[in-house]
């Protein structure tokens, strides 16, 4: 039986990095529960204090698709590399050059929304299409592929 999966960030700013990745991903902001026009909102009728309203964010894929992804709050600082990250499929069917061009300027679109750009690994046929490493604005490692 398949199963839905949640894809979980730990963060310092669910919020801000929800942005980000609804930007990267053409996901959206869930929506808040009915009756309500904000999450703001929402949270104050819940009783939840204002300093705790940025604890969790979630998105959501607008076609209902994908996986649900979501930000919360730890206190701790990212420590190492990831394990596991996300690859974005920027440039599905094509190769070479044509393939590296729409990489770089879906690197460059992103790199405006605060991604770092960390390498680029060039085309290494049979099985190496290349593909750029970026990082989102707390450090978490991806690539466009």
């Amino acid at each position: 039986m398949a199963r839905e999966i949640q894809i979980t960030f730990d963060c310092a700013d669910p919020a801000a990095l929800a942005e980000f990745w609804a930007e990267a991903l053409g996901y959206q902001v869930q929506a808040p529960p009915a009756g309500f026009e904000t999450w703001d909102q929402a949270l104050a009728a819940m009783g939840v204090p204002p300093e705790r309203r940025n604890d969790a964010s979630a998105l959501v894929d607008p076609d209902g698709a994908g996986p649900r992804v979501f930000f919360q709050r730890v206190p701790e600082g990212k420590q190492a590399k990831n394990r596991v990250h996300l690859d974005l499929r920027a440039a599905p069917g094509r190769t070479g050059d044509e393939r590296m061009a729409a990489l770089e300027a879906e690197a460059a679109r992103l790199v405006t929304l605060g991604a770092t750009r960390v390498s680029r690994h060039e085309p290494a046929p049979p099985l190496g299409a290349g593909h750029i490493i970026l990082t989102d604005p707390e450090d978490n490692e991806f690539c466009l592929d």
